[in-house]
C-alpha cells in the first residue's frame, strides 16, 4: 500500500514549503485583520455613549466595555480551546462570526430602546473581540524565536487599517443609521457587524492548511520551532508565563479604564462625535500602528526592556490625561497616544514572552487562558473606571491608572532574576 502523506506532513518535510506557508499565514492573518479592526473600533468609540444615552446616567456608561471584556474573556477561553483541538482557522473564524451577529443584536437593542438586549449583544460581540486579539498567535505557530516579535506585530499592525477608519466613519456610519430609522449611535455597530462577519469568513475560507496544526506536525519531527523551551526547565517556563500574563493584564487594565471614561469626558467639555472620533482613533492607531517597530525592538532587545518601556509610557499618559485642559482636543490626543503606545509595548513584549514559553502541544490552550486574564482585567478597568470618574474625576481615574502601570517595574525585576525574558538578540542559546 502508498504511503500518503497528509498536507501537514509533506509541508513539514519541505522547508520551501513550510516557509512558503508561513509567509501565506501571515497574509490571511493581515487580511482578516483589516475587516477585524473596524469591529473593534465600533465598540470602543460608541459603546459607552450608547449605554450613557440609553441609561440617563454616568455611573454605568463603563458597563458596556466592560461587557463587552468579560464576553471576550469567555470567548478567549473557548476559542483557545477550540483552536487546540481543530485548529486556528475555525477558533479563530468562529469568534469573529459570533462577533459580527451580536453587533446586530446591538443595532436592535438600540432600534427597541431594549438596556438588556442592548448588555447581552455586547457581551457576545466580545467574542469578536478575542478573535481580533489571538490572532496574533497565529503568526507566531510556524516563527522562529528570532522572528515571534515581528510576527506578533505584522498581525497587529494590520489591525490598524480598519481600527482607524472605524472611529472617523462615526459619524458617516450615525448619517446612515438614521436614515434608515436606526438611531444614529447605533450606527458604527452596523459597520462591525459587516466587518466581523468578513473577517471570519476571510479565514474560515483561506487559512488552509491550518498553521498551529502545521506546527504541531512539525514539533514532532524536528523542534525547531521549539528551540527557547526545549533548553529551560518547567519552572522558568512557568514562570514565564506568569510574566508575560502580568504584563499584558496591567497594561490592558490601565488601558482600558482610561480609554472607556475619555469620550465621557469629552462630551461633558462640548466635544462633538467628530472629535471624539478623532481622538480614539488616534489612540487605536497608537495602539497597533508602532507594531512593526516594537516587533524589531522586542527580538532585538528583549522582553524584559520593552516591557519595562510599556510601564513607563502608561505613566507618562496618565499623568499627561489627568492634566489636560479639557477643551484642549490637542492635549486628550497626546495623552491617549501615549495610552495606546503603552499597551503596545505590554501587549507584544507580553504575548512573546507567553509563545517563548509554550509548545505547540498546549500552546493554543494557555494562550487562551491568558487571553481570558487580560479580558478579566480590562472588564475590570472599564467597569470601574465609570465609578470612580463618578466619585472622583477623570483626573483620579488618570493619575490611578498611571501609577497603577508602575506596578510592572517590581515585576520585570523578578522576571530579570528568573533569567526568564532573554535578549534573544544577543543570546546565542535562544537562536
Amino acid at each position: 500500500m502508498l504511503n500518503h502523506k497528509t498536507p501537514s506532513e509533506e509541508i513539514v518535510a519541505s522547508p520551501e514549503k513550510l516557509q512558503k506557508l508561513y509567509k501565506r499565514t501571515l497574509f490571511i492573518v493581515v487580511l482578516s485583520q483589516i475587516f477585524g479592526g473596524a469591529g473593534l473600533a465600533a465598540g470602543i468609540t460608541v459603546g459607552a455613549l450608547l449605554a450613557q444615552d440609553m441609561l440617563g446616567t454616568d455611573a454605568y456608561s463603563g458597563v458596556p466595555v466592560a461587557l463587552l471584556t468579560l464576553g471576550s474573556a469567555g470567548a478567549a477561553y473557548l476559542i483557545g480551546r477550540v483552536s487546540q483541538l481543530y485548529g486556528r482557522r475555525i477558533g479563530l473564524a468562529g469568534g469573529f462570526l459570533t462577533g459580527g451577529v451580536s453587533a446586530l443584536g446591538v443595532v436592535l437593542a438600540a432600534v427597541t430602546n431594549s438596556v438588556w438586549l442592548l448588555f447581552f449583544s455586547l457581551l457576545f460581540y466580545g467574542a469578536g473581540t478575542a478573535s481580533n486579539l489571538q490572532a496574533r498567535y497565529a503568526g507566531t505557530d510556524l516563527a522562529s524565536a528570532k522572528q515571534r516579535g515581528k510576527a506578533i506585530s505584522i498581525a497587529l499592525v494590520s489591525t490598524t487599517l480598519g481600527a482607524v477608519a472605524g472611529p472617523n466613519l462615526v459619524g458617516v456610519m450615525g448619517d446612515f443609521a438614521v436614515s434608515i430609522g436606526v438611531p444614529s449611535l447605533a450606527g458604527p455597530f452596523i459597520l462591525g457587524a459587516a466587518a466581523f462577519i468578513m473577517a471570519g469568513l476571510i479565514l474560515l475560507v483561506f487559512m488552509k492548511p491550518d498553521p498551529l496544526l502545521v506546527s504541531k506536525a512539525l514539533d514532532v519531527e524536528t523542534p525547531i520551532n521549539t528551540e527557547n523551551t526545549q533548553n529551560i526547565s518547567p519552572s522558568k517556563n512557568n514562570r514565564g508565563i506568569i510574566v508575560g500574563a502580568s504584563v499584558m493584564v496591567l497594561t490592558q487594565m490601565v488601558m482600558v479604564a482610561i480609554m472607556t471614561m475619555t469620550p465621557i469626558h469629552m462630551g461633558h467639555h462640548g466635544h462633538g462625535l467628530d472629535a471624539i472620533g478623532l481622538v480614539i482613533g488616534i489612540h487605536i492607531g497608537a495602539m497597533y500602528l508602532p507594531s512593526l517597530v516594537t516587533g524589531v525592538l522586542v527580538d532585538k532587545f528583549g522582553r524584559t526592556a520593552m516591557a519595562s518601556a510599556a510601564g513607563i509610557t502608561l505613566l507618562l499618559a496618565g499623568i499627561v490625561a489627568a492634566t489636560a485642559p479639557g477643551d484642549s482636543l490637542f492635549v486628550l490626543i497626546l495623552a491617549l497616544a501615549l495610552l495606546g503606545l503603552g499597551w503596545n509595548f505590554g501587549l507584544i513584549s507580553g504575548t512573546a514572552t507567553i509563545v517563548d514559553a509554550t509548545i505547540p502541544s498546549t500552546r493554543a490552550k494557555v494562550q487562551g487562558s491568558m487571553d481570558v486574564l487580560v479580558a478579566l482585567s480590562g472588564a475590570t478597568g472599564g467597569m470601574m473606571s465609570g465609578m470612580i470618574v463618578s466619585h472622583t474625576s477623570y483626573a483620579m481615574l488618570s493619575i490611578g491608572g498611571g501609577l497603577l502601570s508602575l506596578l510592572l517595574l517590581p515585576l520585570i525585576i523578578w522576571a530579570s532574576r528568573g533569567n526568564v525574558v532573554a535578549k534573544h538578540g544577543k543570546n546565542k542559546k535562544t537562536a
